[in-house]
C-alpha cells in the first residue's frame, strides 16, 4: 500500500482538493482510502445511541456494523494519540492511501498552499514535500525560491498523474490519463 499526503495550513483547501482527486484516481483503476487528521474532538456517534452508551460506559472500542458500512470507535482513555503508522496498520490494504494532515510525518506529500491564508510555505522546512498545489502564480513572489513542481489547485488531472508516478502506480488498471 502506497502512502501519500496532502499537507497545508487550515483553510488552504486540502479537503476540497482531496475530494476532487478521489474520483480522478478511482477512474484510473486505483483503489484509494484516506486518513484525515484533526485537532478537534471527533464525535462519530450521538448521545442516546447504543454505541454512545457502550463507549460512555467504558468500552475501549465499539464497532458499529450495518448492511451499508461499519465504523470502529476507539477511545484513547488517557493514552497518547495514535501515531500515523498505528492508524495505517488498522487500514484495509488498497493501492493508495491518501493522508490529509499529519504534516510532521515523514511521508511524501503535496503542500496545498493558498496565498490569501497569509501563512508561510511549509515546503521550505519539510524535505518530504515533493510538490505544491497553489492558487499563487508559479514563479510569483509567493512561490519564489520553490524548486518543486507547482500545480494549480484545479489541475486535478496533472496532480493525480504526479501522485501516481511518484508512488509507482502509473498504468494501474490500464486507465492512465
Amino acid at each position: 500500500m502506497k502512502v501519500f499526503g496532502l499537507a497545508g495550513w487550515s483553510g488552504s483547501g486540502k479537503t476540497t482538493l482531496l475530494a476532487k482527486l478521489l474520483p480522478e484516481l478511482i477512474a484510473r483503476g486505483v483503489s484509494v482510502s484516506t486518513i484525515k487528521h484533526t485537532h478537534h474532538k471527533v464525535e462519530v456517534d450521538k448521545p442516546g445511541k447504543d454505541s454512545y452508551v457502550h463507549r460512555e460506559s467504558g468500552a475501549t472500542e465499539v464497532l458499529v456494523g450495518s448492511p451499508q458500512r461499519w465504523a470502529l470507535i476507539h477511545e484513547n482513555r488517557g493514552e497518547p494519540e495514535a501515531s500515523l503508522d498505528g492508524l495505517i496498520a488498522r487500514m484495509t490494504p488498497v493501492d493508495l492511501l491518501l493522508v490529509e494532515g499529519f504534516k510532521a510525518y515523514p511521508h511524501d506529500k503535496v503542500e496545498v498552499y493558498r496565498q490569501d491564508n497569509g501563512k508561510p510555505l511549509i515546503c521550505v522546512e519539510d524535505p518530504h514535500i515533493v510538490a505544491v498545489a497553489s492558487d499563487a502564480e508559479p514563479g510569483g513572489a509567493d512561490l519564489a525560491g520553490v524548486d518543486l513542481p507547482v500545480f494549480a489547485l484545479d489541475d486535478v488531472v496533472g496532480l493525480a498523474s504526479f501522485i501516481l508516478g511518484r508512488c509507482g502506480l502509473c498504468g494501474l488498471g490500464g486507465k492512465e490519463t
